[in-house]
């Protein structure tokens, strides 16, 4: 088993078959539910929980006494029922499973940051979770986080599935409907439990395949007319910056619009890219350095650091340096304030801004750098 290597058991062990009901049910947060939060993971899959959504935590549970038993979100921000059947059937637990994950397409980006504010409060960590979950999605503007936008995704836990169940989660699979089932096999190593996982819906050398024929029927039923989201703003927004910035250098010529609040280029040095970024409250160039290891980040900004005043003499500013000790990467930007990329009045502040200083910091740091590589 992959946990027991993961936890030092590498020699063979015998293993001791759990079937004690009480870690099914997870009492006192030892049971199976306490190896779906934290820093577990489910292959590969990787999920921030919220805790237990009780009915008073959500309007949509206001009529009933149930309550699901994990809400959880995955690195694109969609919600993520997880819901684990206590005895060994499995039966229900697809009718419990597309219930819950209706109460929960409601859920706003506010409910799901109360929701998951209380749920650190009640472990006792003094976090906020805004900063948590901009931390976990990459995102450093709580503004720009996108949440339950798309589709909830399922996944069903159990010891096993019927095949009612299996049925009807290859059909609903079919249908484009995100669901997984994980059969889950608990045993007894001194005293610690380790869980086997096996995903049986999809089959895991199968799911990419059927995730692409569900999607291509859906684009088939997709109207082809665009609404204006943030994307199609952000897509013409840096049409339109292209556009002139490659009227003056050539820097990003080869760049294509995208969706996302930021585009970059390459310096010419591994894990250095030059960036544009836009949000709803500020405009920004930057250097992004992230060669793969903090210590090489931050030897090598400290290197760049000490010819701050030559660069900013060049550049005709003075620059922020952000050494971020707490994380992987460094940065060097520099920012333009009170501005918004959904504000079209702002973009010829904005083009203006970036694409001017950008090939001035361009030119004022590109020497530096290569002497710093010289080194």
């Amino acid at each position: 088993m992959e946990e027991l290597k993961y936890r030092g058991f590498n020699k063979t062990a015998v293993v001791t078959l759990v079937s004690d009901r009480p870690f099914y049910e997870g009492r006192n947060n030892q049971g199976i539910y306490r190896y779906f939060r934290e820093e577990y993971a489910i292959y590969g899959q990787i999920f921030k929980p919220t805790g237990p959504l009780k009915e008073k935590e959500f309007s949509g549970f206001d009529d009933t006494k149930e309550r699901l038993d994990l809400l959880a979100i995955d690195e694109n921000g969609n919600l993520v029922i997880i819901e684990n059947k206590l005895d060994d059937s499995g039966r229900d637990v697809v009718w419990q499973s597309l219930k819950y994950a209706s109460y929960c397409s409601g859920l706003t980006k506010s409910d799901i940051k109360d929701i998951f504010q209380k749920y650190i409060d009640e472990q006792g960590k003094n976090e906020y979770a805004e900063k948590v979950l901009c931390e976990f999605l990459a995102v450093e503007d709580f503004g720009e986080i996108e949440l339950n936008n798309d589709d909830q995704r399922i996944i069903m836990i159990a010891a096993n599935f019927r095949k009612e169940v299996t049925s009807t989660a290859m059909w609903l699979l079919d249908h484009n409907i995100k669901i997984k089932c994980i059969r889950v096999t608990p045993y007894e190593l001194n005293n610690q439990i380790f869980l086997d996982t096996e995903q049986i819906i999809p089959i895991v050398d199968a799911e990419e395949y059927l995730i692409k024929i569900a999607n291509k029927k859906q684009e088939e039923l997709i109207s082809k007319e665009k609404n204006q989201t943030r994307h199609t703003v952000r897509i013409d927004f840096w049409t339109r910056l292209l556009q002139e910035m490659n009227e003056k250098s050539d820097l990003f010529k080869n760049i294509s619009p995208s969706k996302d609040n930021w585009i970059g280029c390459g310096s010419g040095h591994s894990g250095l890219a030059y960036n544009f970024v836009i949000t709803g409250n500020y405009a920004r160039i930057e250097l992004w350095i992230n060669r793969g290891l903090q210590n090489e980040n931050k030897e090598l900004f400290d290197s760049i650091y000490s010819h701050k005043e030559k660069i900013e003499t060049s550049f005709g500013d003075q620059l922020d340096w952000q050494r971020l000790d707490d994380g992987k990467a460094s940065r060097i930007a520099y920012w333009l304030k009170d501005v918004s990329v959904f504000n079209e009045e702002d973009w010829p502040q904005m083009i203006n801004f970036l694409t001017s200083n950008m090939i001035k910091f361009e030119k004022s740091i590109k020497n530096i750098l290569r002497d710093v590589f010289k080194k």
